[in-house]
């Protein structure tokens, strides 16, 4: 049964001083090591989730969560599918879309790109794209116009800007009397995106689905339909039940699946860095082991003597233990306020670091993010509250079970 006699000798026994004061020493440093370790814990695992978020966010700026497709690559009934997927409760919004591989040229300079057409009242519902064009209009590609968006990079690498002119070479061929000639198709800049990552901003340019169309021989025919959820993350489950509920030679995919690897590497190393940063916190467990051991040691006198008074091998136990977790749940709770407070405070803090020596850690100009973000998630904070909590308790048992173990004859014998 816990009685408070085992809580008091415990707590006392948490700041009890020896002649060189290195006990509390210790046990000072193993609750600052088990902070540190909790506040690093949380703080980079905040930033991670920060550059996730903003990894997603930019690439559904020009990614929908869902897109219908067929394996032929050509969806000829696209309205009545358009339909059909609309009448899914978490569906919002659906758009149809024209996607084709092409060569840009401008005077001598040539770039790959990807063609997309789009119907532009429609393709704001889905997608962010129309909200990062940083010259022009989204709203001024018109069908029968043949203007053209490209992406930022794009644009450099061909060295045009808002009016010039640029040619697109279709894959297509055309055969006449002087042979097989490539498709061309001059088409005007009327704007350029930048949606901050370099695979689209380098290698998508957008056009007019009606103007796509006669580039690609498409006819009334698309690519696919793309979608907008209601929850982004519900995607995956979604996706399959539209699949099992579309007949016929349909594919159905989600963001997750179009961008596996960029989201497979950054949970790799979230995982990495949660292991390696938790042996920070070990390592001040151990500690918690070393002064334990010491005051064990230093107090094998008043073991005896209360073992003596009535207190079971139990009690003593119980002694040792609540000092143990006195020193974890102290390191805990100062690490979790650190850790909160650098997370919620990381986009204020950098740039002032910034400012006051001078530097610049993730350069505009080398990094499309250029500032250090930051997204606190409450569950990450329980865990690591529980790590720390259980390695606390775990690193008292040994030095607990061991002043337990004290025989008061033996302790006494040179008293």
């Amino acid at each position: 049964m816990f009685r408070p006699l085992e809580l008091f000798v415990g707590m006392r026994y948490t700041h009890a001083k020896t002649r060189t004061h290195f006990v509390s020493f210790i046990s000072l440093t193993s609750m600052l090591g088990i902070a540190l370790g909790v506040t690093a814990l949380i703080t980079v695992l905040s930033v991670m989730n920060g550059f996730e978020r903003e990894l997603r966010e930019r690439i559904l700026g020009m990614a929908s969560h869902a897109t219908v497709t067929t394996f032929g690559g050509r969806l000829r009934d696209w309205s009545l599918v358009e339909q059909a997927v609309s009448e899914h409760p978490r569906v919002i919004a659906a758009a149809p879309y024209i996607r084709g591989e092409t060569m840009l040229s401008a005077g001598k300079q040539v770039s790959g790109a990807l063609i997309r057409g789009i119907l532009p009242e429609e393709e704001a519902r889905v997608s962010d794209v129309l909200a990062h064009v940083r010259v022009g209009d989204g709203r001024d590609l018109k069908a029968g116009e043949f203007g053209i968006l490209l992406g930022s990079e794009l644009a450099y690498s061909l060295g045009v800007g808002l009016g010039d002119s640029v040619t697109v070479v279709s894959p297509q061929v055309i055969v006449g009397p002087t042979g097989v000639l490539p498709r061309l198709k001059r088409f005007k800049v009327i704007g350029l995106f930048e949606v901050g990552m370099y695979e689209y901003d380098r290698g998508v340019a957008l056009v007019h689905m009606q103007d796509a169309a006669r580039l690609f021989r498409l006819d009334d025919d698309v690519t696919g339909v793309r979608l907008k959820l209601d929850d982004m993350f519900a995607a995956p489950r979604v996706s399959r039940e539209l699949g099992s509920q579309l007949s016929g030679d349909y594919r159905v995919e989600d963001w997750t699946r179009q961008h596996a690897n960029f989201f497979r590497a950054v949970k790799t190393e979230k995982r990495v860095m949660f292991i390696i940063l938790t042996l920070i916190i070990a390592v001040a467990a151990f500690n918690i082991v070393s002064t334990l051991v010491m005051v064990v040691t230093d107090k094998r006198a008043d073991i005896a003597i209360l073992r003596t008074l009535g207190a079971t091998p139990a009690t003593i136990m119980r002694i040792f233990v609540i000092q143990g977790a006195i020193i974890g749940v102290l390191g805990t709770l100062l690490g979790l306020a650190g850790g909160i407070a650098l997370a919620l405070n990381v986009e204020t803090i950098v740039p002032a670091i910034e400012r006051i020596f001078d530097t610049e850690f993730l350069a505009a100009d080398v990094y499309y993010i250029s500032d250090v973000p930051s997204e606190l998630h409450w569950n990450d904070v329980g865990l690591m509250a529980g790590v720390a909590l259980v390695l606390s308790l775990l690193a008292t048992l040994y030095p607990a079970w061991r002043a337990a173990s004290t025989q008061p004859a033996e302790a006494l014998r040179y008293e």
